[in-house]
């Protein structure tokens, strides 16, 4: 069930190496085994290595699926590989975005008519409670064309176009949030751990997913400032150690999602749960599995507050 986003309205100011091969031991000694992969809920799954692109772990990795809000991951890689893009550029937020929520009971931020947020603000509002409207608000300005419809449809091209130049054949997108009207928005776990890495190069989107939660003062159409308090929907934040992000997505057809990244040491692994029962232990099983731990076993996850919404 989700919930409205947390907002308060006031008329004060802004907030601002491996070693060498020892010697053969005595025939009698047994080489030691490889921990075994673990046995997960999810329908396909997939963890690689950021740093060398190396499989740690691999499930159904090339089966194609929905993917629900994991979707988002892609639109703000494309916003923030846009030349020259101004992340305190100024965006009139539209009631199209509030009627689009509305009309598809999707995750919102809960942004309101008239209030000016900035692109950076805009890609919090996406990311952390999942807002549909922000990612619209997104697509309609990094879009071209006269209308919101054609905006959106050149803003999802250019989704497609950036999966291409990854040399993703196995992903697309129809849709800039992950509500997909015909199914055509689909990709796989090997595809959507592309992604993800490609997205992490970003400094500005590593920030935006590792936070648990986000204040954004913005000018409000009243004349006021309005103040969005914002929770991150991915549980795995605050209850794996280590844990860095990424997105939550869920949906009828694509089931629960989970994109996940965690950094121990100098090793960090980013991984795709589609269509786990049990996504938060998925991911932190598999990440044990990559980092030599044991800890998923008595992880407990972060709580989020009774107005946050899910995803």
């Amino acid at each position: 069930m989700r919930r409205s986003a947390v907002i308060a309205l006031s008329a004060g100011a802004l907030l601002s190496v491996s070693a060498l091969s020892a010697p053969a031991q005595a025939a009698t000694t047994a080489p030691a085994a490889a921990a075994a992969a673990p046995t997960v809920s999810a329908k396909g799954a997939f963890v690689l290595n950021n740093a060398s692109s190396a499989t740690v772990y691999s499930k159904a990795a090339d089966t194609r699926r929905q993917m629900a809000s994991t979707t988002k991951i892609m639109t703000a890689a494309v916003v923030l590989s846009t030349k020259g893009v101004d992340l305190n550029r100024k965006v009139t937020v539209k009631q199209a975005y509030r009627d689009y929520v509305a009309k598809e009971g999707a995750s919102t931020a809960d942004l309101r008519t008239g209030d000016k947020l900035t692109v950076r603000q805009l890609l919090y509002g996406t990311m952390l409670p999942s807002g549909c409207d922000a990612a619209y608000a997104l697509a309609d300005t990094y879009g071209t064309g006269s209308t919101n419809a054609a905006r959106t449809k050149s803003f999802i091209a250019k989704m497609n176009a950036k999966a291409k130049e990854l040399k993703l054949t196995n992903t697309k997108f129809d849709s800039f949030d992950g509500i997909s009207g015909g199914g055509n928005n689909y990709t796989t776990p090997r595809d959507l751990a592309k992604i993800a890495q490609y997205a992490m190069k970003n400094a500005n989107f590593r920030a935006v997913v590792k936070a648990t939660s986000y204040k954004a003062a913005a000018p409000a159409a009243n004349g006021g400032t309005r103040t969005y308090t914002w929770y991150n929907t991915n549980q795995l934040l605050g209850s794996y150690s280590g844990a860095i992000g990424i997105k939550t997505g869920t949906g009828t057809a694509a089931g629960p999602c989970l994109v996940f990244a965690a950094t121990r040491g100098s090793k960090t692994l980013v991984g795709v749960v589609l269509s786990g029962t049990d996504r938060y232990k998925d991911a932190a099983k598999m990440l044990d599995h990559g980092f030599g731990a044991s800890t998923a076993k008595t992880m407990k996850l972060r709580t989020l507050p009774s107005n946050a919404q899910r995803d």
